[in-house]
């Protein structure tokens, strides 16, 4: 009797530690996706800038595509495929006029990074993604994953960069 009371116990305890690091997570009522085992790095917006990029059409945003050491390596080395470990971020803004230098310059002629939009990430790991091509996608608003069940719809954008190891940006020292 005292055992299964101690047993009760011990359960209670375990359930409650489980159910309090849930919540701890901040996804006690979210299903998270299992291609959010892409998580965002650490110190990411200290990585060394790979290149700039203005994305027009709906998206009309201005873009930062950082990279890891290993990626920087790879681009400089021009080392393709990517090696495993390499993580390619990037960083999204609206692409806004800017009133101020507008002003000096007479025309609408200066653009800026307004409000962020969204950060995404690309992770090398050949074995762990070897259905997208050796690359774990994952993509990130306001710090919370966006409700992708996988990669397959990152990854079907990044195909037609098969000969460049999926990657569209170029390194522009």
């Amino acid at each position: 009797m005292k055992w299964t009371a101690l047993l009760s116990v011990a359960a209670a305890v375990v359930g409650s530690f489980l159910a309090f690091t849930q919540h701890a997570s901040g996804h006690t009522d979210e299903k998270v996706p299992p291609n959010y085992e892409v998580q965002i790095p650490a110190g990411y917006r200290d990585w060394k800038l790979i290149s700039v990029a203005h994305e027009a059409g709906n998206l009309n945003d201005i873009r930062a595509i950082l990279g890891n050491d290993e990626a920087i390596k790879a681009y400089r080395e021009e080392k393709f495929p990517f090696p495993d470990g390499t993580i390619i971020a990037r960083l999204a803004w609206k692409y806004v006029p800017s009133e101020e230098n507008n002003k000096v310059f007479g025309s609408e002629q200066s653009f800026v990074a307004g409000s962020p939009t969204n950060v995404q990430f690309m992770v090398k790991d050949s074995r762990r993604y070897s259905a997208t091509g050796g690359w774990g996608f994952a993509q990130f608003t306001n710090g919370k994953p966006l409700n992708e069940a996988e990669p397959k719809p990152c990854f079907s954008c990044h195909e037609p960069a098969k000969a460049r190891d999926f990657i569209f940006t170029h390194y522009a020292p």
